[in-house]
């Protein structure tokens, strides 16, 4: 294997010497077999016949997956510092490009320039990268396992009805299949982990056996043109890509609905407070995608008659791995002291949620146990306590009705909300306040009557 071979796959081989481990990377043909020029530029493909089009991908994340403030401190502050600060991790950055960035990957321009210098790799994800993709090595779509041929004969899940005056269309089954978005939304980390695995979770779940693809969720059919010149048709596939970044895909995602055990009681009297969470939005779990990210949590607070607030916690389980599915004031994170360079940083808070609150997500484990934000670190996953697609999970909150109480009305109230970044690492590594900011997922109240 030459110097500039890079990674496709990452098999790990655990010596049991203690924490030692080797890593075998296997050359990766593709990288640096192309230039440039040999793909087209989005605003070529939209500057006069997918205008629509090319509009609708640059106002989603397909546009910005290189650009994007987080991917870019994440990528640069974190999975490139930890490549060089550590020789086990040698190489593991670039991989990120085979999805973030293809075009940079597969011209071997890696680590590509950062974004305020302007390069191609700013492209992200774009037109042609999708549209000369003819298929996916193995028998399952992951780690960016995609095949490409650029050029004149473009891929797509139609053959319109005049033809292309620039290109030739070909008819690609894939394109309209969940499998086509598994090549980049299903990933196993360096030690054999899937540490995203969108497609593989809707493909376990009730909508694939249904037929149902990404495509008709995050592509949805409309009476469109698909180009400016072409014929208008009743079932056009929209290039919205809206996801976790739309604050109106996520919104009503999760259905909440909660009951008292009874409608009365007197103060000094518990009431057991119980909380249905339905997910009749999403093909895959919720959240799903980079899981170590995400932060979804309910908070359930309790108004009187006067006004006063409450908080209540949610009653446990009694699971394993439970701890890591309430808010506390653990910390975590303790690995990114190798990228940070820094062998005194003890990690940051675990989560900035009020403690109490459960939390729905899968912990990320890195090869000390430790809790990690960083998927290529991951050598362990905890208990998914996500929320899986038409599943309803069950909560209690157990509240012992204060004796200083206002008689009269209480009203009990539950908020789901949800972060894409976990605030605590945001703020360490000054990732904009917008990447971490709160968004109502859904909510709901009931009530009950307080006697003196």
């Amino acid at each position: 294997m030459t110097s500039r071979a890079k990674i496709l796959f990452i098999t790990i081989a655990i010596l049991f010497t203690g924490t030692a481990f080797k890593l075998i990377q296997e050359a990766d043909e593709r990288f640096g077999k192309y230039k440039y020029k040999d793909f087209e530029t989005p605003k070529y493909c939209g500057s006069s016949c997918h205008v629509q089009f090319y509009q609708q991908w640059d106002q989603a994340m397909m546009s910005k997956a290189y650009t994007h403030e987080w991917d870019e401190i994440e990528y640069f502050k974190l999975a490139v510092a930890h490549s060089e600060n550590d020789p086990d991790m040698k190489g593991v950055h670039d991989g990120c490009n085979g999805c973030h960035t293809p075009m940079a990957y597969l011209t071997g321009d890696v680590p590509p320039p950062r974004p305020e210098e302007g390069s191609r790799a700013n492209e992200s994800v774009n037109c042609d990268i999708c549209h000369v993709i003819t298929g996916y090595e193995g028998d399952t779509p992951y780690n960016f396992n995609y095949t490409v041929d650029p050029g004149q004969t473009k891929y797509s899940s139609r053959i319109g009805e005049k033809e292309s005056p620039n290109h030739e269309i070909k008819l690609s089954e894939l394109h309209s299949k969940a499998e086509f978005c598994g090549i980049c939304h299903n990933e196993k980390s360096p030690f054999d982990v899937w540490v995203k695995s969108t497609h593989l979770e809707w493909k376990k779940g009730p909508y694939s056996k249904e037929g149902v693809q990404c495509q008709d969720c995050h592509m949805p059919k409309a009476k469109f043109k698909t180009a400016e010149m072409g014929a208008t048709y009743d079932n056009t596939r929209l290039h919205l890509f809206h996801g976790a970044h739309s604050p109106t895909k996520i919104a009503g995602v999760i259905e909440l609905r909660m009951n008292p055990d009874i409608q009365e009681a007197v103060p000094g009297e518990p009431v057991v407070f119980t909380l249905a969470l339905f997910n009749q939005k999403t093909g895959h779990k919720f959240p799903t995608g980079s899981v170590e990210d995400r932060i979804a949590w309910v908070h359930v607070e309790a108004e009187d008659a006067d006004g006063n607030i409450y908080h209540l916690k949610v009653d446990e389980k009694g699971f394993e791995g439970e701890e890591y599915t309430i808010a506390g004031t653990d910390t975590a994170y303790e690995d990114m002291a190798v990228p940070l360079d820094d062998p005194g940083f003890k990690g940051v808070r675990r989560e900035d949620v009020p403690v109490g609150d459960r939390i729905f997500r899968m912990p990320y484990f890195d090869p000390q146990g430790r809790m990690t934000i960083m998927q290529w670190n991951t050598d362990s996953l905890g208990t998914d306590y996500r929320i899986g697609p038409r599943e309803t999970k069950m909560e209690t909150y157990t509240f012992n009705i204060p004796y200083d109480v206002s008689p009269g009305k209480m009203k009990v109230r539950a908020v789901m909300n949800y972060r894409l970044l976990v605030k605590p690492v945001a703020v360490l590594l000054n990732v904009p306040e917008e990447e971490y900011a709160i968004h109502k997922i859904n909510e709901t109240e009931t009530e009950i009557e307080i006697f003196p």
